[in-house]
């Protein structure tokens, strides 16, 4: 998953989403430097990746990227399914939550900000100034993504057939998105409360 589903299961604890947030900037036993609260955002993060990869949802959904972009249609669905939630009324009733969801999430955040990784700061700073969490809602801000995907890959030369199949494949997407989050939801949920109770 991508930016706006790992800030959604963060369940609105301010530590655990901004660890949530930095896990893929975070390598090793460097997850360990870090306060309790935000450890176990780093480990939830990776447990709704593993929980994500290996779902028979997502596999389907990858497949679709799979022929064009081998290895790279992974983080080319994680993109797209962030259109899926930020578009899923039974999460955000209108475009107005979800701007004060994504508002509330840099609030969240920023004071934990120069405890982060330098890249992840930066990321959050562009996160931040175009609203990324908001604007997922939008195919214009999907094609960015995958354009910015592109720019930090060393193999994908070209985001336009990526883009391609994610708005030819509209209806199919969904209905894996459908069929895979609520799961993922409640997966997380469940992780998230034994992290805290321990």
């Amino acid at each position: 998953m991508n930016f706006l589903a790992h800030a959604f299961l963060s369940f609105n604890d301010p530590q655990v989403l901004t660890g949530n947030l930095i896990s893929d900037f975070v390598k090793g036993k460097a997850r360990y430097s870090y306060r309790p609260g935000i450890q176990k955002g780093i480990s939830l993060h990776r447990d709704i990746d593993r929980i994500t990869d290996t779902h028979p949802e997502i596999t389907k959904a990858k497949n679709l990227f799979r022929p064009a972009y081998g290895l790279y249609a992974s983080a080319i669905t994680d993109v797209c399914l962030d259109f899926f939630l930020a578009n899923d009324r039974t999460r955000f009733a209108s475009q107005s939550s979800l701007l004060s969801f994504s508002l509330n999430c840099y609030s969240q955040v920023s004071p934990y900000i120069n405890e982060c990784p330098e890249k992840f700061r930066n990321s959050f700073s562009k996160m931040q100034e175009y609203n990324w969490l908001y604007n997922y809602q939008f195919e214009w801000a999907i094609e960015r993504s995958l354009a910015g995907l592109v720019k930090r890959s060393k193999y994908m030369t070209n985001h336009q057939p990526a883009f391609r199949l994610f708005t030819d494949n509209l209806a199919i997407l969904q209905r894996h998105y459908e069929n895979f989050f609520p799961y993922l939801q409640h997966e997380a949920q469940q992780l998230f409360h034994d992290a805290i109770e321990t």
